[in-house]
Parts: structure tokens; C-alpha cells; sequence
């Protein structure tokens, strides 16, 4: 009877994950690639330029690879699910006026949720992706860390701060050890159909990132004109509709203005889009919903942080204060821009993500 520690790689086409399970069969694991197909893309996009995953070719990619790994591989149908957690919650999302990120409730529902309870029903040890950062047990605090990557240039920590304690026991991620260049020779030594492709970068679901027409093509309506307001709410002209714009937008307002304006809010229920100045657009702080801690267990008193308000933001010193129903409040040491509900903020001590959550609101004072 084999001894040998099982575990499930979730095999997304690419060249990380495919690369992630090569390393781990090397060090001695019972493998099993998985790829998890969550969406239906439409034939014309599954081409060798296409930058999401989830297409066919992705799905081929996957299965080449395990082969030539000789390893067992399956295709795990979780399109309902993925369809209700992260599709239907990025558009109604959208439509409330915030900026969510979908590959952070695929992580949370898809990969970390339901493949792993897929493979401890296949009675497996461990899943494992592609992601770079690192999982430590911490003996002194008795508890699984979620670390940074040591190529901080592709460090996805950040895309992981929803992890719990149980998640991280049954996680491996092979890759936080090396740097991306080191990853793409082994592809290549080990002869993967994928060692020299892109890496995916758009939303899966939607086509070419027009991620406006999707909205109105998946919930079959016509998005209304709105207004732009400036900060005390006087009405300054009009918008497409809210959704066409993020916050932090500059270009493509149709408006100009003596000094650059930026969208520094927005209202899904009027319908409308505030533009300000960079100095406008600082805040104090923030209030996150759906907190969730790693380092620690919820803190009782506040905390002295770094913190990210988007993934590939510079951290900024901070103190969390938690409050009651899972949230937090996040002030800055420094007046920061540009903080858009709907995105996460993730909280760092060092190169230890201490937890995170989803951004509720802006404070300004």
C-alpha cells in the first residue's frame, strides 16, 4: 500500500500550475491534476492570443501537460456554482456601483472551497495551485502562515488573504520558493507544451474586457445615462452610466477640465459619478466587510499594519480597529487615493499577510 502523500493540483492550462505539479511529483507526492471547468467561452476565443482561462484550449493544455507528466487528470464541472458565487456577484456588484475583483471569489468559493472538498472526498491529503506565496506552520503560534512569494515581482499573496486555518493545512504552493524565470525552465527541462505561454491576465467570463457589454448582454438591459457631480453634489454634465467608469479614472470622461479630474466616487442607486481632483480624492480610511484573519485570530484591540487596497499597490502603513460583524476599520498613517468599494484590502506585518477583507466605504475627515 502506497504511503505517499496525495494531492490534487488545480491545472488551470497554464505554465504555473503545470509546473507546480512537476515540482511536487519530483519531491515525492502521489499527483493529480484537475482542471475546474467553470465557464462556457465562446469558440473565436479560444486561440493561442487569448490572455483568461477557463477556454478549451486551456482545458487541452491542462490535460497535455499531466500527460506528459504521467499523471492522473480530471475535469471537475463547477460551472453552477461559479455562476452564482463569482459571476452573478461580480455584475450585481457592478451595478451597486463597486469595483469587485472576481479572481478573489473564484479563489475563495472555487479553488480553495470546492476543490478541496473534492479531493478530501477522493480521500487525498492536499490540493495545490499555482499561486506564488508560501504556507508556514508556525509552531510558537501554533497556526498556518500565509507568506509572501520570494519573487516579489509575482507575489500573490494578496489574492489569498481569504484563506482559514483548515485551508491552509491542506494546501501546498510549490511555487513561493522560486523565481518565475527558475519556473519556466523547469516547464521547459520537463517539456511542457506551456513553458512559454503567456500568462492569463483578463477575466475569464468576459471577452476582449468589456466587462460593460457583458453586463448588459447577461442581465439583458440597456444602461441609462447618469450625471457626473463634483464633490459638494452639483450636477457637472453627463455620464454614459455609472458602471463604464472605475475609480481612479482619468481618461475617456468626455468632459475637460483648467487641472486633471479623476472619478473619486460612485452611486449604483443615483446613478451617478463624482469627479475631483487627486487632492479630492485622498482618504482618511476605510471601513472592510467579510474580515478575515491569518495571522492571528480577530484582534481585540487595534493593530499597527501595512496595507494594500489593490494588487499591485504599493503597501502603506495603517492601523486596523475591528468592529462587530466582521468588519474592520482601516485608517491610513497617510491620507491615501483612489480606494474603490468592492476591492480588498489586505493587511501585511513584514512578509506575513495578516488577513484581509472587502472595501465597504471610504472615510474622509
Amino acid at each position: 500500500m502506497s504511503t505517499k502523500k496525495k494531492v490534487l493540483v488545480g491545472m488551470s492550462g497554464g505554465v504555473d500550475s503545470s509546473t507546480a505539479a512537476a515540482i511536487l511529483k519530483d519531491r515525492g507526492y502521489d499527483v493529480y491534476g484537475a482542471t475546474l471547468k467553470l465557464w462556457d467561452s465562446p469558440v473565436d476565443s479560444c486561440n493561442r492570443h487569448t490572455r483568461t482561462c477557463c477556454s478549451l484550449e486551456d482545458v487541452e493544455d491542462a490535460r497535455a501537460s499531466a500527460f506528459k507528466l504521467g499523471i492522473p487528470f480530471y475535469v471537475l464541472n463547477m460551472k453552477d456554482q461559479f455562476k452564482e458565487k463569482v459571476v452573478d456577484y461580480f455584475v450585481e456588484s457592478y451595478l451597486k456601483g463597486e469595483t469587485p475583483n472576481p479572481c478573489i471569489a473564484c479563489n475563495k468559493y472555487m479553488k480553495f472551497h470546492g476543490m478541496l472538498i473534492k479531493a478530501l472526498s477522493f480521500e487525498m491529503d492536499y490540493i495545490a495551485t499555482g499561486h506564488y506565496a508560501r504556507v508556514v506552520y508556525d509552531k510558537q503560534k501554533g497556526r498556518y502562515l500565509l507568506k509572501k512569494a520570494v519573487d516579489l515581482s509575482k507575489d500573490q499573496s494578496y489574492v489569498l488573504y481569504m484563506l482559514n486555518q483548515h485551508q491552509l493545512e491542506h494546501l501546498l504552493l510549490p511555487l513561493g520558493d522560486y523565481l518565475k524565470t527558475e519556473i519556466r525552465k523547469i516547464a521547459e527541462e520537463k517539456g511542457l507544451i506551456n513553458a512559454r505561454k503567456p500568462d492569463s491576465q483578463d477575466i475569464c467570463f468576459v471577452q476582449n474586457g468589456n466587462y460593460v457589454d457583458f453586463i448588459k448582454q447577461y442581465k439583458d438591459i440597456e444602461i441609462p445615462e447618469g450625471t457626473f457631480i463634483d464633490k459638494e453634489g452639483n450636477v457637472i454634465g453627463k455620464n454614459k452610466g455609472m458602471i463604464h467608469y472605475t475609480i481612479g479614472q482619468r481618461k475617456g470622461l468626455g468632459m475637460s477640465f483648467p487641472e486633471p479630474r479623476y472619478v473619486i466616487d460612485k452611486d449604483g442607486g443615483k446613478n451617478t459619478v463624482t469627479l475631483g481632483t487627486r487632492e479630492e480624492a485622498m482618504v482618511t480610511g476605510l471601513i472592510a466587510r467579510e474580515m478575515n484573519y491569518i495571522l492571528c485570530d480577530k484582534p481585540e484591540k487595534e493593530m499597527k499594519v501595512l496595507v494594500r487596497t489593490r494588487y499591485s499597490q504599493k503597501e502603506s502603513p495603517a492601523k486596523v480597529i475591528p468592529m462587530e460583524d466582521n468588519q474592520a476599520r482601516i485608517v491610513f498613517d497617510e491620507p491615501q487615493p483612489f480606494v474603490a468599494p468592492g476591492q480588498s484590502v489586505v493587511m501585511y506585518q513584514e512578509d506575513c499577510v495578516v488577513g484581509g477583507g472587502i472595501i465597504q466605504s471610504s472615510i474622509r475627515e
